[in-house]
């Protein structure tokens, strides 16, 4: 399972709902749902602070309103919002496994990150930082219950574009996975089949069907 989907935590902290914080988580879900399609590379990095070990890998992303393909090392993942399908691929043996895709709340994906503030969330402004000449604001969310599985995410957005440019993940096992944007294009137009697996593009593959 792909630490970008699912991320367990169990600490706990309250914050109140911060309007400036506010208004900036809209503008940046405001300008996701205006896009046609958002194509990007990334980094991210598994980080572990309590015993210092670290790696780092990079990764490409597409977005669709609730689609999007999600390539990692030798995983792709295909989601067209309403199937998913693991592709993974080594030492030749090529399996996919499909799944419905999973509408609980909770999720984390590379679509719902946008607009994952407005339902279970408080939120607060940390401050502003400038970075490669940008001012970049850093808003944190908290979670509003107890038992959520997502208790903390920091966001930074480019505060000029409204974009989202990286996200920070901590859990309570000192594990940190921070994402960053890099190569970003948001003047694409694709189809939807798009964000659809087609067997037929990488021979012969094992089906896993658990729908």
């Amino acid at each position: 399972m792909i630490l970008w989907i699912f991320v367990g935590f169990s600490t706990f902290a309250q914050s109140q709902k911060d309007p400036k914080a506010k208004a900036i988580l809209d503008g940046v879900s405001q300008k996701y749902q205006s896009l046609k399609g958002l194509q990007a590379s990334f980094e991210y990095t598994y980080e572990n602070e309590i015993d210092g070990s670290s790696q780092t890998n990079s990764g490409e992303v597409t977005i669709k309103g609730n689609s999007y393909l999600l390539k990692l090392d030798n995983q792709e993942i295909y989601n067209n919002g309403n199937t998913v399908w693991t592709y993974i691929e080594s030492n030749g043996f090529k399996e996919v496994t499909i799944n419905n895709v999973n509408t609980q709340e909770d999720e984390l994906t590379p679509s719902s990150v946008y607009n994952m503030y407005k339902k279970g969330f408080n939120y607060q402004l940390l401050g502003e930082k400038n970075e490669n000449g940008k001012t970049i604001q850093v808003v944190e969310l908290t979670a509003e219950k107890a038992n959520a599985p997502f208790k903390r995410v920091k966001l930074m957005v480019d505060k000029a574009q409204k974009d989202l440019i990286g996200w920070e993940i901590f859990d309570d096992q000192g594990t940190v996975f921070r994402y960053k944007f890099k190569d970003v294009d948001t003047n694409i137009d694709l189809k939807d089949d798009f964000f659809t697996f087609n067997a037929s593009n990488y021979g012969k593959v094992e089906v896993i069907d658990l729908r």
